[in-house]
C-alpha cells in the first residue's frame, strides 16, 4: 500500500491507502469523538460527532472523518469554534434521548453541552447502530435490527432469532453507549422468549 502524507492539527501524519481520517488521527494519537464507530465494523457515519474540517488545494469543508478517506496533502483540523459548536448541538440533541448516559455526559462536559436545551424524548436509544451492525457483520446472526424510519426508527430484537441466539451471546451489550440495550433485552426476554421457545420446541 502507498503511503499518504497529511497534516492533522498541525502535526505531520503518515497514513496508508484506504485509511480513513479517523483511523489516521487515532494512529497518530489524536483524539476525535465518536459514538457509532467500532474497529471491527464497517464505517457508519451515523452520530456525526467525528466531524472535522478537511482542506485540499486551498478548499476546505466539513467531513465525517470515520468515512472520509485520507488523501495525500490533506490538511485536517479536528477542533475549532465551528466544529465544537456543531458537536455541542449534536450532543444536546442526543442528551434529549439519553440524558443519563455516562458516555454522553462525559462528552457534554468537554463541549459544554446542556442536558436541558431540547425537550426530553427519552427513548434511551441514539440510533448509533452498533448493536445491529455487530450482530450482523461480526456474529452473522441478525437477531436485532432497525424498525420504522425517520423519527419513529427504533432498535428491536427479532424474537424468533434472539430467543435462540442472544442468551448465550450478549456481546453487543457493552457496545451500547446509553446502556439501554440490556434493559430492552430483558423486556423482550420476559414477554416474547418463552413463547418463541415453545414454538421452536414444537417444530423440532
Amino acid at each position: 500500500m502507498s503511503e499518504i502524507h497529511m497534516h492533522i492539527d498541525g502535526a505531520q501524519v503518515l497514513a496508508t491507502e484506504g485509511m480513513t481520517v479517523l483511523e489516521a488521527s487515532r494512529k497518530a494519537g489524536i483524539s476525535i469523538p465518536t459514538l457509532c464507530h467500532h474497529e471491527a465494523l464497517k464505517p457508519f457515519g451515523g452520530c456525526r460527532l467525528c466531524l472535522v474540517e478537511a482542506g485540499l488545494h486551498g478548499r476546505k469543508r466539513l467531513v465525517v472523518s470515520c468515512v472520509y478517506l485520507a488523501q495525500d496533502g490533506l490538511v485536517v483540523r479536528t477542533r475549532s469554534q465551528r466544529i465544537d459548536r456543531i458537536r455541542k448541538t449534536l450532543l444536546e440533541l442526543l442528551l434529549a434521548h439519553a440524558p443519563d448516559s455516562p458516555q454522553l455526559q462525559d462528552l457534554a462536559v468537554e463541549y459544554g453541552a446542556s442536558r436541558g436545551r431540547f425537550e426530553k424524548e427519552p427513548s434511551f436509544c441514539i440510533h448509533c447502530g452498533l448493536c445491529v451492525r455487530y450482530c450482523d457483520e461480526v456474529k452473522g446472526k441478525g437477531a436485532i435490527g432497525f424498525i420504522n424510519r425517520g423519527f419513529k426508527k427504533e432498535i428491536s430484537f427479532i424474537p424468533r432469532i434472539a430467543a435462540r441466539e442472544c442468551p448465550t451471546c450478549k456481546e453487543c451489550f457493552p457496545l451500547c453507549p446509553t446502556s439501554w440495550l440490556q434493559a430492552a433485552f430483558v423486556l423482550v426476554e420476559a414477554f416474547s422468549f418463552k413463547q418463541q421457545k415453545e414454538v421452536l420446541s414444537k417444530s423440532t
